[in-house]
């Protein structure tokens, strides 16, 4: 699924599969490299294959590395809050694939689908939703999702083309997904709810399990 020598175009189609799996993007904003590969195992295990570990982590570069390695086969992995073409660089050379950035910024989707990464740029308004997709974004990051909310993601829908997909974040429990879901979140970016720094392995992994259990609950609800 990770493989290092795909394209964009395939990790697009790796990125399809997996959230059509599950389209939970674990965001382990805080990790420490040393730490990092035990909350993987649980999301592993848990059925989580999308990771995110933002980049005022601490040497979140060194995180991701070893993400990439151990994992890189069965998940995608990247780096979170990318404000910088160095930053896309940097991730790119440790084995990232994912560019998750807070805003929409064209030069840096171009550059991000340049170097075969996929970039998922936050948007929080139609305008900005459809400049990530005329820079050639594929997936986009609504947030702050507790701002938008469900109701505008279901008018967002009903103009944005089909194909495009849209992962709340923001505020996500797993009590908030169904609105969502009913209109029409492909995914979740999975924050404070599911990690924060020092959360105990089986704390973690019994949130792993209710994210889990709540989105293969809907997706077989169709909702």
């Amino acid at each position: 699924m990770g493989d290092a020598f795909m394209d964009s175009s395939q990790q697009i189609e790796a990125l399809n599969d997996t959230l059509s799996d599950c389209g939970l993007v674990a965001i382990l904003r805080g990790v420490k490299p040393e730490e990092v590969e035990r909350y993987a195992e649980v999301l592993a295990e848990g059925g989580i294959h999308l990771i995110e570990v933002p980049m005022n982590s601490p040497q979140p570069l060194n995180s991701i590395q070893k993400l990439a390695m151990r994992f890189g086969k069965q998940s995608l992995v990247g780096a979170g809050t990318v404000m910088s073409k160095q930053q896309i660089d940097e991730v790119s050379e440790v084995g990232g694939k994912l560019i998750v950035m807070p805003h929409t910024d064209e030069t840096l989707i171009r550059y991000a689908i340049s170097k075969d990464l996929i970039p998922i740029p936050g948007v929080a308004t139609p305008s900005e939703a459809f400049k990530a997709i005329n820079s050639g974004a594929y997936v986009l990051k609504l947030f702050p999702a507790e701002q938008v909310l469900a109701a505008g993601l279901k008018a967002w829908k009903a103009v944005i083309p089909p194909n495009i997909k849209i992962l709340p974040v923001g505020g996500i429990t797993p009590e908030t997904m169904a609105p969502f879901m009913k209109a029409g979140a492909e995914g979740f970016g999975l924050g404070s709810r599911l990690y924060r720094p020092g959360i105990s392995l089986s704390e973690f992994s019994q949130n792993v399990d209710a994210f889990v259990s709540q989105w293969q609950k809907l997706s077989a609800q169709g909702s």
